[in-house]
């Protein structure tokens, strides 16, 4: 069972991120927002990183820059789950960092192959 960090403003966002992660046997660690998930970070080291990009205060593009950058967390796959699903948006991702995007919203099955790909 791997740790895996959920991260987004909306409860039912990650309510429903949790019971996929829940149900491939993981365990679901939880932030609100960007600086919460730095933080959440570096003291869990999850086994992967699933990132909303819309958030106040500190964007998810921030926040994976900011891990990336980081000894302690640039090792951890960072997966964009956003509804920023543009061309431009998923090269801007990419540039910060990030090891992979999926589009808001997305099935269960998509999240889960996605999740196999990056868990370590």
């Amino acid at each position: 069972m791997a740790k895996i960090l959920v991260v987004d403003d909306v409860q039912t966002d990650r309510e429903i991120l949790g019971k996929v992660v829940v149900s491939m046997g993981h365990q679901p660690i939880y932030a609100t927002d960007g600086k919460q998930a730095v933080s959440a970070a570096r003291e869990t080291q999850p086994a992967l990183i699933l990132l909303d990009v819309v958030m106040p205060e500190m964007d998810g593009f921030k926040v994976c820059r900011t891990l990336k950058a980081d000894p302690l967390t640039a090792s951890i796959p960072v997966v964009l789950v956003t509804s920023k699903g543009g061309e431009s948006d998923v090269f801007w991702g990419k540039r910060q960092g990030a090891d992979d995007h999926v589009g808001k919203p997305y099935t269960a099955t998509a999240m889960e192959t996605v999740i196999r790909r990056h868990a370590r």
